[in-house]
Formats: structure tokens, C-alpha cells, sequence
């Protein structure tokens, strides 16, 4: 095999080339080096590199690989978030109060994928503290998007998803609470998935310094990022189940199969419209082409949303309960600030930042309430997954925009000409965010400057293995991965 031809394998494919002695787990740390050492100058994704522990690393997947020992992921180079833990390298997550601090345990997904076999190689870029649907901190700088350097590959996976995208890595680990593994799965033209809520333990990936909680964590979730379908139960499968400080009678969590093996045997619902944000044409001229190819394959589509709930009230309910979340961890002064824009707000304002600074004051009371009712629109969703299997919508409005550091307040998104506030981006990701649903991100097309365009398929709570395959299917049909013109 050319060395050339490594870049682009998926994790499964190389595996079995390292089980098979094709390749030693050497040799391919040495070719992934190479890689990022030539390409990651102009793309800025792995951030904090551990080449020389890698290489003792493979050394000793090497001798497992020669007594044929087998796991998992043995002799797999892989990069990660950096947001997660791992003993002795830094977790800063962007901010420069913490440039200097280095945990002193691994995050317990790291754990499980060390135990796996996998060779961590380094960790990749982020958004400030986990913020933005781009990539770019004090610390490390800008990360580009490989289809076009000017744009942004997403957030706060961001580097993740370039350094998938860019054939330095087959498997990567990222995090989601507002789309973060999903966008940049989505920019990069690559696959994502956001598990199910609680599915995969998050202890070891709090913001640098916060107790290493072992307990359930309300939206946030860690999820694999690949080039491949399949290479997502691999990652999942490895990473998922309870975590034992947490659930001490050790009982192991069992998903439930895919709902169906065939394509046509799927019903699908497809929605490519949010009453709180325009959808780009070139989104929406994806999405119909992948209807043509689904009716192809027999298909049940369906656009019927008079059963669905209202999108704009999931839209407000994720605010209100989103911005409690990260309104918690904020420093006083900063916290104070946004509490008094709140107070300032006119009683009428019903938009989606006005939801937002509103979470930020809730009230114990309050946001019971809203909880309340956010199990109330949840049952109406798991109510509509009797009647489909999956919905699909999409990731974002547009593919990736270009490079934008100016204040997030002002910001401003241009949808085929529209001037939209920026945050109204958070439109398509509340749905699976909110009710803890899983989610996959498939690669569909390109637009007509040649950017990627993927689509969320969606599934009730703990049917990840039904996303995946559906996705996995989409996949064999028409093709998903194709490399970025690097």
C-alpha cells in the first residue's frame, strides 16, 4: 500500500491492517506524524501534541500485535478535544487563566479508549471555553476549515473535525451542547454523532480545575467524530456505558438494535424549515436531492409536521435551560453583568437572546417549570418517533461562514443575503439537544462554491445504533466522505 493512501483509511480499515501485520502501529504513528507536521501549519487543528509518548505507545501495540493479542483500537493514532483530560498535558479549554494547568488523571472516555488500544497523539482546537461554533482562543490561535482556509471547520469541535477531515486521524473524540461535535461534522463534510444523553460518562471533561464529578450532566454530551458511519460504533462502542463511581452495581447499558437493516424499510420525516431561522438554498437544494435518491430506494418520506411540536418553543426552552447551565459557571462579575440585562429586558421580547439572558436568572423555581415543560414537548417527540424511525433536518442554515472574531453580541450571519443574528444558528441543534435525543451527522453534498453540507439524523432517546446505520446506509448508496482540496 502507498503511504499516500493510509491518510483516508477508515479506523476499521486500518485496524485490520495493523491485526494483519500490513502495517505496524510504528510505521503508521510515523506516517500521521508526517501528515500533521506537513499540513498543520495552515490548518491549526492539533494544538497539543505527545509524539514522543505516542511513539513508546506504539511501540508497545506493536509487541501486542505480534503475540496477536486483539482490542478494539490497537495500534489506532488518534487525537482528541481538548477539552478532555489527560494526565500531564494541558486542558485549558482556550481560556489564558488556565494556560498552565495539567490534570493529573485521564477523563474517563480517555481511560476507555487507552484501554482500547488506541495511540492518543495529541488534543485539537477549540472555542474559548467551549462558546462558539468556531474555533479560535488566545492560547492556540485559529483553526481553518481544510475546504477553504478562510472559513471556520465549526465549534468548539472544531479541531477535532478538521483534523478528521484534513486525514490526520480516522477517529476522534468531541463534545456537544449546542451542536459542537454536529456543526463541525457538518462544515467539514464529515460524519458526527451526538449520543444520547448520558450515554458516554463526562467525568474528566469539566471546565479545568471543577471537581471530577462522577454524575449525570443535563445536555451535554461526548460523542466520536469519523469519516465513516461505521467508524462510529467503534468509537461509541468503546467509550459508552456507565460510569462505575457513579453506578456502583456495575450494570452494563444495552441499546437497543437499529430499528431496520434495509433503506427501504426506514420512514423518515424531513423538515428543512425553522420558523426562527431561514434556511440557505444551498441547504435546502441538498436536502431535495436527497429526497429523489430516498424515494429511489423506496423510502417512506414524509413532510407532515402537524404532529411535531412547535420547533420555536424548543428553540426558547433550550435557551432558558442552556444558559442556566453555562450561566452557573461563570465568574461573579461576568454573571452579574448578564443578570442586569436581563432585568433590562422589555417583558414582550420573545426572541430566541432574549430567552437566553432570561435562563441566566432562572429561579430554582422557574427552571422546574421549565423543565416540566420540557418533558412535556419530549413525550410529543417520542410520541412521533412511533410513527417515523428518524427525522432529518439540518445542522445548520448555511455551510461553513467565513472567519468572524468580532463581538458575539453583534454578530451578524448572512443567509443568502439576510443579515440573521448570530445565535439563531442554535435553531437546529435545540431538537436533539434538548430531549437528550442522539443524532448523526452524514455528509449529502456540496454547495456551489464547493463547501459541505450534512444533514442531523435523528432518533429517540438511547437508538443511536438507528441513526448510525441509517446513516451507515446513506453512506453505501450514494457515498459520504470525499477529501477537502488540500
Amino acid at each position: 500500500m502507498k503511504n499516500q493512501d493510509l491518510h483516508y483509511q477508515s479506523a476499521s480499515d486500518l485496524i485490520a491492517l495493523l491485526a494483519n501485520k500490513k502495517i505496524s502501529a510504528t510505521e503508521l504513528l510515523e506516517e500521521t506524524i508526517a501528515r500533521i507536521e506537513l499540513l498543520d501549519k495552515k490548518i491549526n487543528a492539533v494544538v497539543v501534541r505527545d509524539f514522543e509518548n505516542a511513539r513508546i505507545t506504539a511501540k508497545t501495540a506493536d509487541q501486542a500485535i505480534a503475540r496477536n493479542e486483539r482490542l478494539p483500537l490497537l495500534g489506532l493514532p488518534i487525537t482528541v478535544k481538548e477539552s478532555f483530560d489527560i494526565a500531564g498535558l494541558p486542558t485549558t479549554w482556550g481560556n489564558m487563566h488556565f494556560k498552565n494547568w495539567c490534570p493529573q488523571e485521564d477523563a474517563l472516555a480517555i481511560v476507555r479508549l487507552k484501554k482500547a488500544g488506541a495511540i492518543i497523539i495529541g488534543k485539537t482546537n477549540i472555542s474559548t471555553m467551549l462558546q462558539d461554533w468556531q474555533s479560535y482562543n488566545e492560547i492556540y490561535g485559529t483553526t481553518n476549515n481544510p475546504w477553504d482556509l478562510n472559513r471556520t471547520p465549526g465549534g468548539s469541535s472544531g479541531g477535532s473535525a478538521a483534523s478528521v477531515a484534513a486525514g490526520f486521524v480516522a477517529l476522534e473524540l468531541g463534545s456537544d451542547l449546542g451542536g459542537s461535535v454536529r456543526v463541525p461534522a457538518h462544515f467539514c463534510g464529515i460524519f458526527g454523532h451526538k449520543s444520547s444523553l448520558n450515554l458516554i460518562p463526562l467525568r474528566g471533561s469539566s471546565p479545568p480545575t471543577a471537581p471530577r464529578i462522577a454524575s449525570p450532566v443535563d445536555l451535554v454530551v461526548a460523542g466520536p467524530i469519523a469519516r465513516t458511519a461505521d467508524d462510529l460504533v467503534l468509537g461509541l462502542n468503546v467509550m459508552a456505558g456507565p460510569d462505575d463511581l457513579w453506578d456502583r452495581k456495575g450494570y452494563q447499558l444495552c441499546l437497543p438494535p437499529a430499528r431496520h437493516t434495509k433503506l427501504s424499510d426506514f420512514r423518515v420525516l424531513i423538515i428543512d424549515e425553522h420558523p426562527l431561522c431561514p434556511t440557505a438554498h444551498s441547504i435546502k437544494h441538498a436536502i431535495n436531492n436527497l429526497i429523489e435518491h430516498l424515494n429511489k430506494s423506496k423510502v417512506s418520506i414524509s413532510r407532515d409536521i402537524k404532529n411535531m411540536p412547535d420547533l420555536a418553543e424548543i428553540a426558547r426552552t433550550y435557551a432558558l435551560m442552556f444558559f442556566a447551565l453555562v450561566s452557573a459557571n461563570m465568574p461573579i462579575a461576568e454573571f452579574e453583568t448578564v443578570v442586569a440585562a436581563e432585568k433590562a429586558l422589555d417583558k414582550n421580547d420573545n426572541s430566541f437572546i432574549a430567552a437566553l439572558l432570561r435562563g441566566s436568572a432562572l429561579s430554582y423555581r422557574d427552571w422546574f417549570a421549565v423543565s416540566r415543560r420540557r418533558n412535556e414537548l419530549r413525550q410529543q417527540w417520542r410520541n412521533l418517533f412511533k410513527e417515523f424511525d428518524v427525522v432529518i433536518c439540518p445542522v445548520m442554515p448555511t455551510p461553513a461562514f467565513p472567519h468572524n472574531h468580532t463581538n458575539s453580541e453583534n454578530r451578524q450571519l448572512d443567509v443568502d443575503g439576510l443579515s440573521v443574528p448570530y445565535l439563531h444558528q442554535f435553531a437546529w441543534s435545540t431538537i436533539a439537544s434538548l430531549f437528550g435525543f442522539p443524532s448523526t451527522v452524514v455528509p449529502i453534498g456540496h454547495s456551489e462554491n464547493n463547501l459541505p453540507i450534512g444533514v442531523q439524523v435523528i432518533g429517540d432517546y438511547l437508538e443511536d445504533y438507528t441513526t448510525i446505520k441509517f446513516a451507515s446506509l446513506l453512506e453505501c448508496e450514494w457515498g459520504g466522505f470525499s477529501p477537502p482540496p488540500l
